[in-house]
C-alpha cells in the first residue's frame, strides 16, 4: 500500500502520577531523519523511541514530542526537604554578611527552588512502560494517516497517468498523417532542387531526416513508463524514490517528443505531457 510522507498523530494518558503527551509529526524527507523532543525525566527512553521510529518507518523527517505533566500536589500530599532548607536559611544568614536585606525572604520564593517541594515518589519505570506505549498506539495512527493520505496521492497519480495515455494514443494516431505530410513537402522541395544535389548525398539526407522526426520509440517508452508507475503503484513496500525515477525517465521522453515535432499537434502534447508529469512529481515527493 503506497504511504504519504505526511502525516500527525497524537497521543496522550492520564494516570494518578501525571498526564504524559506524545505527538509525532512528519513530513516528506529524502531518508528518514529522527528528532526527538523529551523532558529531562524520560531522556533515558531515546533510544529506544528513535528505534521504535526506525522500525516501523522507512522515510520522512519525523519531529516526536514527549511532554509530562505530573499532577498537583494536593494539600496533604506536600512534602519539605528540611536539609536542604536548613541549607538555604545559611546561605542566606551568610549573604546578609555582606549585603543588607531590604525585605524578608519570601516563603512563596524559597518554595519554588528546585527539589524544595518533594513530589511523592513515583516508579520511573512504570512512566517509561507508559511513554513506550504511547509511542506503540502514535505510530499506529501515524502510519494510518500516511495510508489513507497515500491513497489519495495514488488515486492523483492514475489519474495523470491515464490523461498521459489518452495523449500518447492520440499523438500515435497523428504519427502517419504526419509523416505523410512531411514526406509529400520534402518530395516537391527535391523536385525543386533535384538538379543542385547529389542523388546519394541526398538519400542520405532523407534517411537521416527520416530517422529524426520517427517517435514510435518514445510512443513505446511511454507507455511502458506508464504501466510501470502503475505496477510500482500497487506494490506493499516504499516505492517513493523508483516512482521518483519514473518521473524522470517520463519527463525525458516527453522532451525528445517536443524537440522531434515537426507538427503543431505533437509539439503542444508535448507540452501536455510534461504538465501532467510535473503534477506527478510533485505527489511523488510525499511518497514514502
Amino acid at each position: 500500500m503506497i504511504k504519504s510522507m505526511t502525516a500527525f498523530a497524537r497521543q496522550e494518558v492520564t494516570e494518578p502520577w501525571g498526564v504524559l503527551t506524545l505527538e509525532l509529526r512528519s513530513v516528506n524527507h529524502r531518508y528518514l531523519d529522527v528528532s526527538l523532543r523529551l523532558p529531562e525525566e524520560l531522556r533515558v527512553l531515546e533510544t529506544k523511541l528513535r528505534e521504535g521510529i526506525q522500525q516501523a518507518l522507512s522515510r520522512g523527517k519525523i519531529d516526536c514530542t514527549m511532554r509530562y505533566q505530573p499532577h498537583e500536589l494536593a494539600a496533604d500530599d506536600i512534602q519539605l526537604d528540611e536539609k536542604l532548607l536548613e541549607k538555604l536559611s545559611t546561605a542566606s544568614e551568610q549573604i546578609e554578611k555582606f549585603f543588607k536585606q531590604t525585605r524578608p525572604v519570601s516563603a512563596l520564593e524559597v518554595m519554588r527552588w528546585p527539589g524544595v517541594l518533594q513530589h511523592p515518589e513515583v516508579d520511573p519505570e512504570v512512566i517509561h512502560n507508559a511513554g513506550l506505549k504511547l509511542l506503540d498506539e502514535a505510530l499506529k495512527d501515524l502510519i494510518r494517516a500516511r495510508e489513507r493520505e497515500g491513497e489519495k496521492l495514488k488515486q492523483i497519480i492514475e489519474t495523470r497517468c491515464d490523461g498521459i495515455s489518452e495523449i500518447v494514443v492520440e499523438v500515435a494516431k497523428l504519427v502517419p498523417e504526419i509523416k505523410q505530410s512531411w514526406r509529400e513537402r520534402l518530395l516537391t522541395r527535391m523536385e525543386e532542387i533535384k538538379g543542385e544535389l547529389d542523388e546519394t548525398r541526398l538519400e542520405q539526407e532523407l534517411a537521416f531526416m527520416a530517422q529524426k522526426i520517427d517517435v514510435d520509440e518514445e510512443i513505446d517508452r511511454l507507455n511502458t513508463h506508464v504501466e510501470e508507475v502503475k505496477r510500482v503503484l500497487n506494490q506493499n513496500k516504499p516505492v517513493g524514490r523508483r516512482l521518483d525515477f519514473l518521473m524522470q525517465e517520463l519527463n525525458r521522453e516527453a522532451n525528445t517528443l517536443g524537440s522531434k515535432s515537426t507538427d503543431a499537434r505533437t509539439g503542444t502534447a508535448s507540452v501536455d505531457l510534461k504538465v501532467f508529469i510535473e503534477q506527478m512529481r510533485e505527489q511523488v515527493q510525499n511518497i514514502e
